[in-house]
């Protein structure tokens, strides 16, 4: 709850506007909302500082639709994941001002009476190819809705090292980064040995038949030899946006 509204209601409550129960009513946490299959946490943002995020594989149109409209209702904003372009489609009809990234696959809008939130922080995003495009847009898509401010430096892996040196200064100073990779999974090793921040490595699904579907990525990224880097799962460009952003977003309420 907004402190300004919550001043409002205690001058009402002094006032004799409000009895105590309208009080206690009003400023009570939300709990949960019964939507037929689904049951949304409405106190996920209270608790953890961020609505609720859908996961939409697998999930129904009409039972995102419902969720959306629930979210946008308690003037939270929207943020759901792995939503196919067909979905996408008609989830679209019905909320024509949303945003769509068909490449993350994220479907993306605001509440109308959501106050905007300043943009904070400061996140690099580091991809090791353009095969890992979906991944890294689905991390980018995270921490836009998040309210951190987004940096990208793409196409730097280990094949080619000569190209990073030249995006340093977009490294250096960040709150945290977040590295994109697949194939052997050097990269994130790599940029840890330039930074003092947390390296947050995403293992993708990228590669030949011996990368076994990106766990040669995540080993490789486990067993860095650089300090400061951890690890989400395999193709997990939300995880690592998500962790990213809370980074960013408590550094930025500690200054």
């Amino acid at each position: 709850m907004k402190t300004q509204h919550l001043e409002q209601l205690a001058r009402q409550l002094l006032g004799g506007e409000l009895s105590a129960d309208q009080f206690l009513s009003a400023v009570a946490p939300p709990g949960g909302a019964e939507l037929g299959e689904v049951h949304l946490d409405l106190d996920r943002k209270r608790r953890c500082g961020f609505p609720e995020v859908v996961y939409g594989e697998n999930k129904f149109v009409d039972a995102m639709e419902k969720t959306f409209r629930r979210l946008l209702e308690e003037g939270m904003p929207v943020l759901a994941t792995r939503v196919s372009a067909d979905k996408a489609a008609e989830l679209l009809k019905a909320f024509p001002q949303a945003h769509y990234n068909e490449i993350a696959r994220t479907f993306r809008m605001k509440a109308a009476n959501d106050e905007p939130a300043d943009v904070v922080g400061r996140v690099t995003l580091v991809t090791a190819g353009t095969s890992d495009l979906p991944v890294a847009e689905e991390a980018r898509e995270t921490l836009d809705w998040m309210g951190v401010n987004v940096a990208v430096v793409h196409d730097v892996g280990v094949a080619g090292p000569h190209r990073l040196p030249q995006h340093l200064h977009q490294l250096v100073g960040a709150d945290a980064i977040v590295v994109v990779a697949g194939l052997e999974g050097a990269l994130p090793s790599v940029v840890g040995g330039y930074v003092d921040c947390p390296v947050i490595g995403v293992p993708t699904s990228v590669g030949y038949g011996a990368s076994f579907g990106g766990v040669a990525a995540l080993l490789g990224m486990l067993n860095s030899c650089a300090s400061n880097v951890t690890v989400v799962s395999i193709d997990a460009g939300f995880r690592g946006g998500y962790l990213a952003g809370l980074i960013a977003r408590r550094r930025a309420d500690k200054s």
